[in-house]
């Protein structure tokens, strides 16, 4: 055969192979090509161009368009195939592509410009990848972008204004671990309405942090700025962030006191660790130069320093002498003793060496402590109650559930912020680096001699399985800190999920959400009356001690706990909420005790009964079908036997009024609900018997409310 004849054979059959193959395949070999083949070529194995669509190829999918005869590649998912070689600037013709997937591969070079001419595009997941260069300037000429992930590559150069100005449907950012560098640009996030994620941390940006980050009223998760160059004062206008919102501005080099307005009071001491000239709470590090007097500083007038000075009487004088001389005298017996208690441990164990939440201050959350292993060890105190002498020394991190497992120096290191503050401590919501989310309870600092009395109550409390009881992991102890880590329920409690943001009474829940929270509260409680091994006394039962989930799941928080905090010595008297988040506490009123708790609860001296828990049971559930709370009934009784919202319904069925006249309104509309509503009534009222002796068992009451709606 003649060499031209076989040339032009070979030319036909090329011609005839590629015309077979859609224009967006093409365009996909281009990606097939730039990638150095492994041996096996398993990765694009059943990419052939003599395919006459790539819809069947492995990580490539289709759909169909109007216009076109053939489907189109809308989607690019190969993450994680170990794939080596750079993105070719062809992907840019697939004009209909909304998904770019190449995350944890080893793709190298720069981002091809030519790629955001896919004006189609919505997400596009670079991240784990090699890629260098700068941020392309046409990134935001995609009018849809809603997702960019380009974290841990090797991207440099600064992020202008103008290459990200248009990005306005963008909800995710995250640009984390590479070497961004310059100034955050400003004046541009106030436009960034739809922006749910920002992640601009482990770069090398320097220069303030912008006032208009303020303004991305849609963010939630965390705000992750750590690990830069920052500097300057904190923007107030953070404070304006939703307060489910955590910060994370840890190792840079700001400055000032930290702001204590509006999401400030949620964030933990982890939030600002590693910035040196950072003051003010929660990292517990005193400003020197506080603000001048204004008319709201307590500072200021004439007795303040920023006040007139007057002359000291010698009275005054020789008290602040006599004061100055006790202080010397005191630190030097605390330098003394240090010295003594180190010499001491010199040859046992050791911390970690790593910094602790309030770099050299104290620690706000937990103190770095000594551990024999972490989470998880087999050497653990679990069970073992002879273990307690050791906490009169160094701290002890212990697992009630085994499965559960992390270091104390995670917990340190972990993003944090207050979910609570009351007399029972101050609870934080802490996420770990396995992503998991835990409440951490601070108790106190009290209770140094009863070690052993406070493991063997919280190895009962961790004792307790039960799907509608919040379950306790682990617990730290030490002389100066104490803290219970349990299970962080993620929908806040009935209290804010029954009035709302503003305190104020809602309707928005419907009678069959109402009647599976309080069948989970009825189950749960009689588990700890019934089957814990303790047959727990809850002694505090009340809408913000029961927590819920996304999907309306019951949770019982803080049970067993006054008897902890009795022990560690602090205050039980307000209530508390382990485990469960609260992003609007501030502005949901606490419900008084009183108005829960049965008559006998309130006369001193008596010990605490199941059957207070019956009746605050009661209690709780006569508002959940009223929608009215005890403290807002609308009788104005001073009894002090019979809350007032016990004594409205009671007398409503005395008179015999109509049921529309007490129960929530909304909860009528369902048709089944009427009947139910009536017997729920029923179990309610026998909860809520002033005598005792008279109401039913918590199992009974579980029993009879599982047969509603049945």
């Amino acid at each position: 055969m003649e060499p031209s004849i076989f040339f032009f054979l070979l030319i036909s059959i090329f011609i005839d192979f590629t015309l077979s193959l859609t224009p967006d395949g093409l365009s996909l070999l281009s990606l097939k090509s730039a990638v150095e083949q492994p041996s096996d070529g398993s990765a694009f194995s059943d990419w052939l161009d003599t395919d006459d669509t790539p819809c069947r190829w492995t990580g490539i999918s289709c759909m169909n368009v109007t216009g076109f005869p053939d489907p189109r590649v809308v989607g690019i998912a190969l993450s994680g195939k170990n794939l080596r070689g750079y993105i070719p600037s062809e992907l840019g013709t697939l004009v209909y592509l909304r998904r770019l997937n190449l995350h944890s591969n080893n793709f190298h070079g720069s981002i091809p410009s030519q790629l955001f001419n896919a004006t189609s595009l919505h997400s596009i997941f670079l991240y784990g990848n090699n890629l260098s260069g700068s941020l392309p300037p046409s990134i935001c000429n995609l009018p849809r972008l809603q997702n960019l992930d380009l974290s841990n590559n090797s991207l440099s150069g600064s992020l202008q204004a103008e290459y990200l100005k248009n990005c306005k449907q963008l909800q995710r950012l995250i640009l984390a671990r590479n070497r961004f560098s310059g100034d955050i640009p400003a004046g541009i996030w106030s436009d960034m309405e739809n922006l749910i994620q920002l992640d601009l941390s482990s770069n090398e940006f320097t220069g303030s942090v912008p006032e208009d980050f303020g303004e991305l009223k849609s963010l939630s998760g965390t705000l992750n700025l750590s690990y830069n160059h920052l500097s300057g004062k904190i923007p107030k206008s953070l404070g304006n962030l939703p307060v489910t919102v955590s910060f994370d501005l840890r190792n840079n080099n700001l400055s000032g006191e930290i702001p204590q307005t509006g999401s400030f009071s949620n964030q933990g001491p982890t939030a600002f660790l590693n910035n040196p000239l950072l003051c003010g709470f929660p990292i517990q590090k005193t400003c020197k130069n506080p603000g001048q007097s204004s008319p709201g500083n307590p500072n200021s007038g004439p007795g303040s320093e920023n006040g007139p000075r007057k002359g000291l009487s010698p009275g005054l004088i020789i008290l602040i002498s006599v004061a100055d001389a006790a202080g010397v005298a005191f630190i030097g017996l605390v330098v003394v003793y240090i010295y003594w208690k180190r010499k001491d441990n010199s040859s046992g164990c050791s911390c970690t060496g790593k910094s602790k939440f309030g770099g050299n201050e104290k620690l706000h959350l937990c103190s770095c402590a000594c551990i024999n292993g972490g989470f998880g060890n087999e050497d653990s105190e679990q069970g073992d109650p002879e273990k307690a002498e050791r906490g009169k020394g160094e701290g002890d991190l212990v697992a009630i559930d085994k499965g559960f497992t992390f270091e104390l120096d995670e917990l340190l290191r972990a993003s944090a912020y207050v979910l609570g503050k009351s007399g029972l401590g101050i609870v934080y919501k802490v996420v770990l680096g396995n992503g998991i989310p835990v409440a951490v309870r601070r108790l106190g600092e009290g209770g140094d001699q009863r070690y052993k009395e406070f493991a063997a109550e919280v190895q009962a409390i961790g004792r307790v399985k039960h799907p509608n009881v919040v379950k306790l992991r682990a617990y730290y102890w030490a002389p100066d800190e104490k803290l219970l880590i349990s299970d962080f329920i993620s929908h806040g409690n009935l209290a804010s999920a029954l009035r709302g943001r503003n305190g104020q009474l809602s309707s928005c829940l419907s009678w069959t959400t109402r009647l599976k929270i309080a069948k989970g509260t009825a189950r749960g409680l009689a588990y700890l009356h019934e089957c814990s091994p303790r047959k727990f006394v809850h002694g505090d039962i009340k809408p913000s001690n029961i927590l819920l989930d996304n999907e309306s799941q019951a949770y019982i928080s803080d049970f067993g706990l006054n008897k902890l905090i009795t022990i560690t010595g602090n205050n039980p008297s307000s209530g508390g909420f382990m485990g469960g988040a609260l992003p609007y506490l501030k502005s949901v009123p606490t419900e008084r005790s009183n108005n829960y708790r049965a008559p006998e609860a309130r006369v001193p001296g008596n010990k605490p009964t199941q059957k207070w828990d019956v009746y605050s049971f009661g209690v709780v559930l006569l508002e959940l079908l009223t929608g009215k709370s005890p403290e807002l009934s609308p009788t104005t009784s001073t009894s002090v036997e019979v809350p007032d919202l016990v004594r409205w319904v009671r007398k409503g069925f005395e008179d015999e009024n109509p049921l529309s006249d007490m129960v929530d309104p909304m909860l009528l509309q369902e048709v089944h609900a009427k009947k139910e509503v009536l017997a729920a009534f029923h179990v309610a009222l026998a909860c809520t018997e002033t005598d005792p002796e008279v109401r039913p068992r918590m199992k009974t009451v579980s029993e009879n409310l599982e047969r509603v709606g049945t």
